[in-house]
C-alpha cells in the first residue's frame, strides 16, 4: 500500500535527447525516461479541519449575514399585514406613551450606536495603481544566450551547462527574459556592490513609474514595505528607498527578508494592518529579488535549478485607506489568507539556502518540492473557500463538514466536496514558478487554459520574477483589457518556509489598457505555452 501511494504521486515522461555524437551508439537516436513528482490530488486529500478553519473566519466576520435577512423577513411580514393608515396609527399610539426627553434620549443613543459601528468597521483598502519594472533590451537574453553567458563566466563544466540547458528547454521560459550583465563575468557576482546596483536599478525603476502614474509625491507615503528574500544589506533596502526619494521622517518602514516567493502577499498583509491602524494614509509595497546576488556557480544540480528560472523583475503597489480615493482606485482588497507549513521538517527544508561541498552558496531545491507545495496550496485554498465562494458552493462545502461531525468516527470516510473556484473568481494570477507547477495547478483546480494564460505568458516572457510575478500577471490582464467592474481576481503565491498565501481583489471599475505597462510591446504576439 505504501508503494502504491508513492506511485500515485509520480509521473513519467519520455524525452528525445537527439543523436548520440560519440561512443558505441554514435549516430543513433537516444531517449531517456524522466520520473517526476506531481501535486497531490486535491479532490481526495483535503482535510476537513482546514474547511472548518475557513468557516471560523467567515463566522467571525459574517454573523450578520444570517441575522439581518431573518430580521428583515420578520419585520417585512409584520408591516405587510397592516394597511397604511393602521401602520401610522400604531406608530402614533406608541410614540404618545413617551415624553420628549425619552424620545430624544433614544434617538441620541441610536446615533451614537450607529456612529460607533461605522467608526469601528475595518477601513476599506484600495489599490490605486501598481507598476512592474521592465529592464532595457541590453539585459534581454534568449535561452541560448543565457547558456553562453554561463559558459563565458568560466564557472561551469560541460555537465553543469548541459543540465541547465535541459532544464531551460522544458521550463516554459521564453527567449526574452532579463538577467544582469554581471552573470557573464568570471568574478564573484554575489557581492554587496553588485547587489546594490541591481536593487537600485529594479526598485527605483518600478517606483519612478508608480509615482509618475499616480501623481503621488513620495513625501505623501505613510507606510513603506519592501520585501527581498536573498539580498538584505545594511542599511536596508527600505532605507535605500527613503534616502533616494527623501521621504518623510515619520514614515512607517519595514524590510522583509528570507521569506521567499510568497513574500509579496505577506508584505501586503503587513501594509493592510498598518493602514488599519493609521487612518488617511498611503502605503507602498515593493516586491523584488536579486538575480546576480543569488547566482550559484557550483556543480550541485539541485542548486543549479534556481539559476535557470529566476529573472530580473520588481513590482511597486500603491494602497490607500482613504474613502475618498474610491473613485480613483482600480481594486478593493477583499481577503488575505496565509498558510505556513514551517512546523514540518520536510516543508521547512524543501527550499534551503546553504553551501555545497565546495563552499559555494546557493538555494537547494528538494525532490519533495512539488508534493510539499501541493500540501501547502491545498491547505490555503481550503481555508479560502468559505470566504469567497457563492452560497450554493458553500452549502455543498459545509455539508461535508456537517456530515463528518454528525456521523462520527465510526462512519465510512466521506470524500470532501471540492468547490469550483471559477465561480468565485473571474481572473487567476498563480505564481509563475515553473511550467510543471502551473500544469499541476490547472489539473487539480480544474482551471481552463484561459484561466492560466496570464501565468504562463508571464513565465514565458519574464521568467520567474519571484514575489513580483503575480503583478506581471495582473499587468497582462490589464493590457488585454479583460478586467471589468465587479470582476474578482485571485493572486496565489507559494515559496520557501514552506508558505502559501492568497489575496482576493475586486475591481471597482473597468480597467482600460494603461499607457505604461510592461506588456505593451508584446501583448499582441503573446502565445499560450
Amino acid at each position: 500500500m505504501a508503494i502504491s501511494g508513492e506511485q500515485d504521486h509520480l509521473s513519467t515522461e519520455i524525452l528525445n535527447r537527439g543523436i548520440e555524437s560519440s561512443g558505441p551508439d554514435a549516430g543513433s537516436m537516444t531517449f531517456s525516461v524522466r520520473v517526476r513528482r506531481r501535486l497531490p490530488d486535491f479532490l481526495n486529500s483535503v482535510k476537513l479541519k482546514y474547511v472548518k478553519l475557513g468557516y471560523h473566519y467567515l463566522m467571525n466576520h459574517g454573523v450578520y449575514l444570517a441575522t439581518v435577512p431573518f430580521l428583515v423577513l420578520v419585520f417585512g411580514a409584520e408591516i405587510g399585514s397592516l394597511s397604511k393608515e393602521e401602520m401610522w396609527r400604531r406608530i402614533w399610539d406608541s410614540a404618545a406613551g413617551y415624553d420628549l426627553a425619552t424620545v430624544v434620549g433614544f434617538l441620541a443613543l441610536a446615533v451614537v450606536t450607529i456612529s460607533v459601528y461605522f467608526l469601528s468597521r475595518p477601513r476599506p483598502i484600495y489599490l490605486l495603481d501598481f507598476a512592474c519594472y521592465k529592464p532595457g533590451d541590453d539585459l534581454k537574453v534568449s535561452k541560448e544566450e543565457f547558456i553562453e553567458l554561463a559558459r563565458k563566466s568560466g564557472k561551469f563544466d560541460d555537465e553543469s551547462l548541459g543540465f541547465q540547458r535541459r532544464i531551460l528547454q522544458s521550463s516554459g521560459i521564453g527567449d526574452e527574459t532579463y538577467v544582469p550583465k554581471s552573470l557573464g563575468s568570471p568574478e564573484n557576482t554575489a557581492t554587496m556592490k553588485e547587489g546594490r546596483a541591481e536593487a537600485s536599478t529594479v526598485i527605483f525603476g518600478a517606483l519612478d513609474e508608480l509615482f509618475e502614474k499616480t501623481h503621488i509625491r513620495p513625501k505623501d507615503i505613510g507606510v513603506l514595505v519592501v520585501n527581498c528574500s536573498i539580498f538584505n544589506p545594511t542599511p536596508s533596502l527600505s532605507a535605500m528607498v527613503i534616502n533616494k526619494y527623501k521621504m518623510r521622517g515619520n514614515i512607517l518602514s519595514f524590510n522583509l527578508g528570507g521569506m521567499g516567493c510568497s513574500a509579496g502577499v505577506i508584505a501586503l498583509d503587513l501594509a493592510r494592518d498598518m493602514l488599519q491602524a493609521n487612518p488617511s494614509n498611503y502605503a507602498v509595497v515593493v516586491s523584488t529579488e536579486m538575480v546576480g546576488y543569488n547566482w550559484y556557480p557550483g556543480k550541485d544540480k539541485s542548486m543549479l535549478i534556481p539559476n535557470c528560472y529566476f529573472r530580473m523583475g520588481c513590482s511597486a503597489v500603491l494602497l490607500s485607506n482613504r474613502r475618498r480615493d474610491f473613485h480613483r482606485a482600480n481594486y478593493k482588497l477583499e481577503h488575505i489568507v496565509r498558510t505556513h507549513k514551517g512546523a514540518d521538517d520536510r516543508s521547512f527544508r524543501s527550499i534551503y539556502q546553504e553551501e555545497d561541498g565546495e563552499r559555494f552558496k546557493g538555494l537547494k531545491i528538494s525532490r519533495d518540492i512539488i508534493e510539499v507545495a501541493g500540501d501547502a496550496i491545498k491547505t490555503n485554498i481550503t481555508t479560502l473557500g468559505p470566504l469567497v465562494l457563492p452560497l450554493s458552493e458553500q452549502l455543498l462545502f459545509f455539508s461535508t463538514l456537517a456530515w463528518k461531525l454528525l456521523s462520527g468516527a465510526k462512519s465510512p470516510p466521506t470524500k470532501p466536496y471540492i468547490p469550483d473556484y471559477k465561480l468565485a473568481f473571474e481572473h487567476f494570477c498563480m505564481h509563475a514558478a515553473s511550467k510543471t507547477a502551473l500544469n499541476e495547478l490547472q489539473k487539480n483546480l480544474k482551471l481552463s487554459d484561459q484561466n492560466l494564460e496570464a501565468s504562463r505568458a508571464t513565465l514565458h516572457r519574464f521568467g520567474n520574477t519571484s514575489s513580483s510575478s503575480i503583478w506581471y500577471e495582473l499587468a497582462y490582464l490589464e493590457a488585454k483589457e479583460r478586467i471589468k467592474r465587479g470582476d474578482r481576481v485571485w493572486q496565489l503565491t507559494f515559496g520557501s518556509g514552506f508558505k502559501c498565501n492568497s489575496v482576493a481583489w475586486k475591481a471597482v471599475r473597468r480597467i482600460r489598457r494603461p499607457e505604461r505597462n510592461p506588456w505593451l510591446d508584446s501583448i499582441d504576439r503573446t502565445r499560450r505555452n
